[in-house]
């Protein structure tokens, strides 16, 4: 997750310096671990990450110094669900999920193309 993060470059309409650092971050549970949350926490990036069943056991057993149960907000990770059976759909395009094309921009027509269809579909 740190190595994608760290490629993020959203450029602003008016010009100027890039953008970084996303608003909020939705993850599932393969991205709770303590290093992700200390550096997103680090680059002041909120997050809904759930807490797997073991790591929340583990936490409770070491009581005072298990630290505080980890923030989380279940509507936000209701529609990260949403987000990823999208893409999901999208991929349903074959050219789409195995990303024949080489240039990027064709590549963007392609998955505009997908998208068009899925919204026209009744």
């Amino acid at each position: 997750m740190i190595e994608v993060l760290e490629r993020i470059r959203v450029p602003r309409p008016q010009g100027g310096r890039p953008r970084t650092r996303p608003d909020h971050l939705g993850g599932d549970k393969a991205y709770s671990s303590r290093r992700n949350r200390r550096y997103l926490r680090r680059r002041q990036i909120k997050h809904t990450i759930p807490e797997p069943k073991d790591q929340r056991a583990n936490r409770k057993r070491r009581g005072s110094k298990g630290g505080r149960p980890t923030g989380f907000d279940s509507e936000i990770y209701k529609r990260r669900n949403e987000v990823e059976r999208t893409i999901n759909r999208l991929k349903n395009a074959r050219a789409v999920a195995t990303r024949y094309d080489k240039r990027a921009y064709v590549f963007h027509g392609t998955v505009t193309a997908a998208t068009i269809r899925l919204w026209l579909r009744p």
